[in-house]
């Protein structure tokens, strides 16, 4: 009860700070009303809900809660679970509560990673760079979050990359237990890390260890406009191994030459002889290879980027240290998409693995200017895995 707890709290936070902000709400509750179908929540469960929240206020309240402060209480309340409905209502017009998918394909690059396709039963639709909350047969009621690694495809099918996290339910049951043609429950896609439709700027991405994931699904998606726009990408990894989707985007370079990959590696066992040698990112400006360093040592080789959108999604570290990088460039904060909710000045959501047995972890990925509002509380906590 206690997870239960802390995330109704966190909820009632991203409320409370969002109530100036009126399309931040509506966006923030919306998406929590949509979400909240996946478990069964029915209109009648919210007035059981806000009694007992009511209730519990005013215990621990005490003289500070006066007539004025329950009929505020009662009202705020009382319009965020009325736009949770009618979220919940105008979603159930059209899609399920949840869809059915079955696992088609299984690859494991690493005893710890696993790259799962999924073909949904029904229509999925979503953006990239968008995420979705995940059910596994082993653990009934469990969702976990996992960002969405393709771009939406004409047959339907969906690609995660998920890193089993040390005592992760859910990761762990996917990494080690699933098999071919088992099938898991999928909730509503989720996030707002998505491309702007009104921009032709050049992109710059950053992303480290499963983060690559939604930065991969907006690529494909770049890749597909009528419109030509240049890709900057710098995938992070301790080491060559942990690259897992080098490959589909080095073949997607192969063929639109406006995206060019810099692999960004923590250490340097060595080339293969075939490989021209690795350069030092903090020593000289990083062309072709892969260079050996630190993501935001890489940024400082590109040059100006005031004319850029930068997506950037991997763990909390990496992004702390990129994001300033990018600024410094030239680019601007409301020009940056990030997953770093607990900056305060970013925003949006995401998710993508899980901390522990209780708790989601989370990759609130959105731009800085806060495309819905600040970092929510009840949203998973994701981390993209350490580099």
């Amino acid at each position: 009860m206690d997870v239960q707890r802390d995330r109704l709290f966190s909820a009632l936070t991203e409320i409370v700070r969002s109530l100036d902000s009126p399309d931040t709400l509506d966006t923030y509750l919306g998406h929590l009303g949509r979400d909240h179908r996946k478990f069964g929540v029915e209109a009648g469960h919210y007035d059981a809900v806000g009694a007992a929240l009511m209730a519990t206020v005013r215990r621990f309240a005490g003289p500070a809660w006066t007539a004025e402060a329950a009929q505020a209480w009662s009202e705020a309340y009382g319009l965020a679970a009325q736009m949770m409905i009618e979220a919940a209502e105008e979603h159930s017009a059209w899609a399920p509560p949840w869809w059915h998918a079955e696992v088609i394909d299984l690859v494991r690059p690493r005893h710890d990673m696993a790259r799962l396709t999924l073909r949904p039963n029904q229509p999925y639709s979503y953006l990239p760079g968008q995420y979705l909350s995940l059910q596994a047969a082993r653990w009934p009621r469990v969702w976990r979050p996992y960002s969405i690694a393709n771009a939406p495809r004409g047959d339907n099918l969906l690609r995660l990359v998920v890193r089993a996290v040390p005592g992760g339910w859910v990761s762990n049951a996917l990494v080690t237990h699933t098999r071919l043609g088992d099938h898991v429950l999928l909730g509503p896609p989720r996030g707002s890390m998505v491309l702007d439709a009104a921009s032709d700027r050049a992109l710059v991405c950053v992303a480290g260890g499963s983060g690559i994931a939604p930065i991969k699904a907006i690529i494909e998606q770049v890749v597909g406009l009528p419109h030509r726009r240049s890709v900057l990408l710098l995938y992070a990894a301790g080491e060559r191994r942990e690259l897992t989707e080098i490959a589909d985007l080095l073949e997607i370079q192969a063929t639109y030459p406006w995206l060019r990959v810099i692999p960004v590696l923590g250490s340097d066992p060595g080339p293969p002889a075939a490989e021209r040698p690795r350069r030092r990112a903090s020593a000289e400006k990083p062309v072709g290879d892969a260079v050996i360093g630190r993501p935001h040592e890489a940024i400082a080789g590109l040059g100006p980027l005031d004319e850029h959108d930068a997506y950037v999604c991997g763990p909390p570290a990496m992004v702390r240290a990129v994001l300033p990088r990018l600024r410094a460039a030239g680019v601007r904060r409301s020009r940056i998409y990030h997953d770093l909710p607990e900056t305060g000045t970013g925003a949006g959501e995401h998710a993508d693995a899980e901390e522990g047995e209780s708790g989601e972890r989370r990759d609130g990925t959105g731009r800085t200017s806060g495309s819905e509002g600040a970092p929510s509380g009840p949203r998973e906590n994701l981390d993209h895995s350490a580099l």
